[in-house]
């Protein structure tokens, strides 16, 4: 969790001025937990940390689009237009796939809620199981709105290709 702290910190860290980055130290404690700190304690060590860069190179807003090298490889219209096409082909048929699963699932939501769980007592009576059929029918559902959402995804995804 500590290490997480650290990570956001640094994280959060670079992006403010060179002044107000703090000296990070860590400590190991005899159980061999990992602190880290800005307060200098006994037996802690200084962490050296690069600076962010002071020209800008590293610090980008997130709006800028990246640019592709000179050097990169390019591939021709009619190339990319039969990747494009195999992609979408693809698409469709993880989508039937999908959509058939998402049927199946719904199938079996419907026949478990029509089958109560149940266990006969000792003196031979049928009982119903509720624990047991609230667990069975919440996995049920769960693999139905999985199942539901990759659909919406795959579709999602088909229509931002056309």
């Amino acid at each position: 969790m500590k290490k997480i702290l650290f990570g956001f910190m640094l994280c959060a860290g670079a992006g403010l001025p060179l002044s107000a980055i703090a000296d990070v130290y860590k400590i190991i404690d005899a159980d061999g937990r990992v602190t880290y700190t800005n307060v200098p304690t006994k037996g802690a060590k200084k962490i050296e940390i690069d600076p962010p860069p002071t020209n800008g190179a590293g610090a980008s807003s997130g709006n800028e689009k990246a640019k592709t090298p000179a050097s990169f490889p390019r591939v021709d219209k009619q190339t990319q237009n039969t990747r494009d096409d195999k992609r979408k082909e693809i698409l469709r048929a993880e989508l039937e796939a999908e959509k058939k699963a998402l049927d199946d699932a719904r199938k079996a939501y419907v026949e478990g809620e029509s089958m109560p769980e149940v266990y006969k007592g000792a003196n031979g009576k049928t009982y119903r199981n509720v624990p047991k059929f609230e667990e069975k029918m919440r996995r049920l559902q769960a693999d139905v709105d999985m199942h539901q959402k990759n659909v919406e995804l795959l579709q999602k995804e088909l229509e931002a290709l056309n």
